[in-house]
């Protein structure tokens, strides 16, 4: 599977980023899934909602920043699936940086993470973007890196994105 958006949606995710930065950025990947992986047509960003309330929801000791975690609200995901499924659309992906940390997901990434959607993680250090990639599920719950694709805009040319690790 790859998941393909243009250079304007990762811009723009880059940009949300080093906005949050130190905090952790959140948003939603719109789009379709094809025969071979996920499409963007549209990025949604989001509020990091993480709170202490959240951790002690989750269990096992998390910690309640916003610089090392990311809450999407569920009423948000819900109003985002519904205005999608009026377009044809529907949420392919959840993107979130990792302040200070390669774009690798974590424990929780993977414990809280569904297998239909993509993870594309942004690895900012000291407030810049360095790299991204993407994460998929497999059969097993565990992550596995998948192609990530940007389109030049407007001539559409396709170029590969590998992560500086």
């Amino acid at each position: 599977m790859s998941l393909t958006l243009n250079r304007k949606h990762l811009d723009a995710i880059n940009h949300h980023a080093e906005r949050t930065y130190p905090d952790e950025c959140c948003g939603l990947l719109i789009g379709r899934l094809t025969e071979t992986g996920r499409v963007v047509s549209e990025i949604w960003t989001t509020e990091n909602t993480w709170t202490q309330e959240v951790a002690d929801e989750m269990g096992d000791g998390l910690l309640a920043s916003k610089t090392r975690r990311y809450w999407i609200a569920p009423q948000e995901m819900l109003a985002v699936m519904k205005a999608a499924r009026q377009q044809g659309l529907e949420i392919v992906g959840i993107y979130h940086s990792h302040p200070d940390h390669w774009a690798i997901p974590s424990e929780c990434d993977r414990r809280l993470a569904w297998p239909q959607y993509s993870y594309l993680i942004v690895s900012v250090v000291q407030g810049k973007v360095i790299n991204a990639q993407s994460w998929a599920l497999d059969d097993h719950h565990q992550f596995q890196s998948e192609t990530l694709h940007a389109l030049e805009c407007p001539r559409m040319r396709r170029e590969s994105l590998i992560p500086n690790a």
